[in-house]
């Protein structure tokens, strides 16, 4: 069975149906693996949650920034941010189960050989533990005291994984290098402070270029990080090609990396945040 892999669509439904029509029409029922921000900014995000949702077996997703604010807006947890995009989620008469089915959905999968996440990953970390640490989050998200956890989840500190960290230090660490991470030193120190618009930082390098990665030795896909476009590495795949900022929205097919995209309307001024 044909699988893609869709990068961040972030409420662009009119996109997303067109990259699907265009996807069915060369690969029938073929699988889907969303990497994350299935919401946000974009005009749409009630009736694209839905549609993913609706997909049900057919679709995978992975939790993005994006997905986790919803989840902290629909809480009290977050304040919204000027440019979101969430009210018609938060005011739905089905709100309560659409957000009990995204709270369920993991932070990383693994598929055919590549790891799919929403930002990247730590270099110290190989694919395994990769996901034996996404799975940690996945149980904290999925059960009965998850608001909780929303509540520690936010914060830039600790900056650097090790393996001793314990409790919601431990777990925010995970959250911020699978949702956020763009940025890192030599030694897998995260810089949380950059917003995308840059694709160089003194000090850092990308995730991705750390030498050493434990990673290296799969293909890593990834959304996020709109302002690299779409990048194919044997080491990476990079999918957020700007579908919000009038860019395009981009799926690659598992099997033998085919990309298909989509030409998409701006529906915001890059990077305001």
């Amino acid at each position: 069975m044909t699988t893609f892999a869709i990068g961040d669509v972030q409420g662009c439904r009119d996109s997303l149906n067109e990259l699907l029509h265009e996807i069915d029409k060369a690969s029938p029922n073929a699988k889907l693996i969303f990497v994350g921000d299935l919401v946000n900014r974009g005009p749409h995000s009630l009736a694209t949650l839905r549609q993913i949702r609706d997909l049900g077996g057919r679709a995978r997703v992975v939790l993005g920034n994006h997905d986790l604010h919803l989840l902290a807006v629909a809480h009290g947890i977050r304040k919204p941010h000027r440019t979101d995009t969430l009210d018609d989620i938060l005011q739905a008469p089905d709100r309560d189960e659409l957000l009990d089915w995204l709270r369920r959905q993991p932070l990383a999968i693994f598929e055919q050989g590549y790891l799919l996440v929403h930002a990247g990953v730590v270099p110290q970390w190989t694919a395994q533990q990769t996901l034996e640490l996404a799975q940690e989050v996945e149980t904290a998200l999925r059960g009965p005291d998850w608001v909780e956890f929303l509540r520690k989840m936010y914060g830039n500190t600790p900056a650097r994984w090790e393996d001793n960290l314990q409790g919601p230090d431990r777990l925010r660490c995970i959250v911020n290098a699978l949702t956020r991470i763009r940025f890192c030193s030599d030694d897998g120190t995260m810089d949380m402070a950059s917003k995308g618009a840059e694709t160089e930082l003194p000090g850092y390098m990308p995730w991705f270029d750390v030498p050493g990665r434990r990673t290296e030795d799969v293909t890593v896909v990834i959304g996020h990080w709109s302002t690299l476009g779409l990048v194919m590495r044997p080491d990476l795949i990079a999918l957020d090609t700007g579908c919000l900022w009038g860019g395009k929205l981009s799926a690659v097919c598992l099997e033998d990396r085919r990309v298909m995209q989509v030409e998409c309307p701006q529906y915001q001024q890059p990077f305001s945040m």
